[in-house]
């Protein structure tokens, strides 16, 4: 079966669902569906269940596919949907095959966490997957492997749709979107709202967001704002947000993810306790992130207001 995504659809916010677990560890897929559900009523339109924030690292194989399931169940049939990819060789190839039967629209490879990593070895690692599952394909740069020049590269097989760039040297990041002179890559900012309007600004088309789980209307109207240029409204709103990424950002970024999954207690959404090795959270830091959530929510509801008054499910 081919494949393929309208590429102008990317550009926009990318949503890293957090991962749903009960008091027994398990996955809660009931509440997993009402998330689900949310963000794709508020507007958001591309979903990466079970990559970073989601916990890739910590999940089975049947739980990676049970979550490309119930985002394709929840967001519906016009969302766009990548599902994770990434370690061992074989469960790869197994991952890819069953999360596009399961409603994946293409993959995106995590970054490799093998040593010895080199942009020969990535290559080989990459086209060994996708000779097997032919489908649209997203990179996760966040270090030297795989370089600028070997994306560009691979670039002219069309199975490469996208980047989602995490490196934060935006001079290179501009230098190498001036490189793609055939615009043959959609740019990605993979560093989320704190560096989006830098991205932005310089050739990324959207951002992921991880912050969306708990304020899906505010980064929407984020995107929106720096897409059409409006940089004064998009700083206003970026501030908003900033608490809730600087907090994110503590201790090497530890808190990435525990912090956001305490975050949805306030919404009254048990996500459960992070899996080893995650960050827990301490009683102070839950006291601070209840607080930090309930102001980000005062502001959410009231864009989401805004969006029900003039008739919008979400900003777009």
């Amino acid at each position: 079966m081919s494949h393929t995504i309208d590429r102008k659809r990317l550009r926009t916010v990318h949503l890293v669902p957090l991962t749903a677990f009960d008091n027994q560890n398990r996955m809660d897929l009931d509440l997993q569906t009402r998330h689900i559900a949310r963000l794709a009523e508020a507007g958001i339109s591309v979903y990466m269940p079970a990559a970073g924030t989601g916990e890739f690292h910590s999940l089975s194989e049947d739980e990676i596919i049970d979550q490309v399931k119930v985002t394709r169940k929840a967001a519906g049939p016009n969302a766009i949907i990548f599902a994770p990819m990434g370690g061992d060789i074989q469960r790869t190839i197994r991952v890819a095959e069953r999360s596009m039967e399961a409603g994946a629209d293409g993959v995106m490879f995590m970054p490799l966490t093998h040593p010895y990593l080199c942009d020969e070895g990535f290559r080989d690692y990459i086209f060994t997957v996708l000779d097997k599952v032919p489908c649209p394909t997203l990179f996760y740069k966040r270090g030297p492997v795989p370089s600028d020049q070997l994306i560009l590269n691979m670039a002219e097989d069309s199975r490469i749709v996208g980047v989602k760039y995490a490196v934060n040297d935006l001079a290179q990041f501009r230098a190498t979107v001036m490189a793609d002179t055939n615009q043959k890559l959609e740019w990605i900012c993979g560093t989320a709202e704190r560096w989006a309007p830098f991205y932005m600004l310089v050739g990324a088309g959207g951002y992921t967001t991880g912050a969306g789980n708990v304020c899906p209307h505010l980064t929407l109207a984020l995107h929106a704002a720096l897409t059409a240029g409006e940089y004064q409204e998009a700083l206003r709103l970026q501030n908003l947000i900033l608490p809730l990424e600087d907090f994110r950002a503590k201790a090497g970024e530890s808190f990435n993810i525990s912090m956001l999954k305490y975050a949805m207690n306030v919404l009254g959404m048990n996500f459960g306790e992070v899996r080893p090795p995650q960050r827990r959270l301490s009683a102070e830091d839950k006291r601070d992130v209840e607080s930090l959530a309930k102001r980000l929510l005062e502001v959410e509801s009231e864009i989401a207001r805004e969006c029900s008054h003039v008739g919008l499910s979400g900003t777009k």
